[in-house]
């Protein structure tokens, strides 16, 4: 689906991104790594959104030879700070997802409106399509942000820190939403701080330093190895129930001295 070798990205002068290679087709992508590590700006190349010295292909095309409105179609956005829609309705803001369906000026299809419903009705927000963006809470906002890029049906799906707002429900059901796309064919890649739901993707990519470290399965040793390298070995990690989970090396005595009898600790 996405095969990317960036040989370097500068902004400002400042080398951000240089020997970052990756190959992804279909499946859940979790991008991690400390702060820095160049993350957000590999997806926002990824997206084509970001000049770089380099390739990225999707579906053995390279990007740049792809038209904008081909490009839109192809992949959904959702980044951080992103342009204020304010003054909008949260169902304008989700329909505007479907622009790269319509034609220039033309009215909303029976299937345009099919998918903004779907896309909110997924996201919980469709009970409040009527109201203003600047209505809404974070979270809320973040649901609306959600659906918008859900509406445009794409398979590739890129998210910059998507669980920004978000309170542990919802993060669950952004989880759920994540895993029926992937199910259904899509190619999802996330930009994610939250390392213990990052581990339940399908694969890991970490970063450190503006290059692509490693590439596994969050089930693979070597995986759990360069996570534990780029936070500089300041995390424990524990296998519960089959899920491994992450807790800062610090942890309290009372937490460590339980998970023993529960799970096996990998530090």
């Amino acid at each position: 689906m996405i095969n990317a070798d960036i040989r370097h990205l500068a902004l400002g002068g400042k080398t951000i991104l240089g020997d970052c290679k990756l190959q992804l087709s279909g499946g859940w992508t979790a991008i991690v790594g400390p702060n820095g590590a160049g993350k957000s700006t590999l997806l926002k190349a990824l997206a084509g959104l970001l000049p770089f010295e380099g390739k990225v292909e999707l579906r053995g095309r390279e990007l740049s030879k792809w038209s904008g409105r081909e490009r839109a179609r192809a992949l959904a956005w959702l980044g951080q700070n992103e342009a204020s829609t304010d003054e909008l309705l949260a169902e304008e803001v989700v329909m505007l997802g479907r622009l790269p369906h319509r034609a220039w000026l033309a009215p909303p299809s029976a299937a345009d409106v099919a998918a903004v419903e779907r896309a909110m009705r997924q996201t919980q927000c469709w009970e409040w399509r009527a109201r203003p963006v600047n209505q809404l809470s974070g979270g809320e906002r973040q649901r609306v942000l959600l659906a918008r890029a859900l509406a445009t049906e794409s398979a590739l799906l890129l998210m910059d820190e998507p669980l920004a707002h978000l309170d542990p429900p919802h993060q669950a059901d952004w989880l759920t939403l994540v895993r029926e796309r992937a199910a259904a064919g899509a190619t999802v890649i996330s930009v994610l701080h939250e390392l213990n739901i990052a581990l339940q993707a399908d694969r890991l990519l970490v970063m450190d330093a503006g290059r692509t470290v490693h590439l596994g399965s969050p089930e693979d040793a070597a995986t759990r190895d360069a996570l534990q390298q780029v936070f500089q070995h300041r995390l424990q990690m524990i296998e519960l129930n089959g899920q491994w989970l992450v807790l800062p090396a610090a942890a309290p005595a009372r937490i460590s001295n339980v998970l023993p009898l529960h799970g096996r600790r990998h530090d």
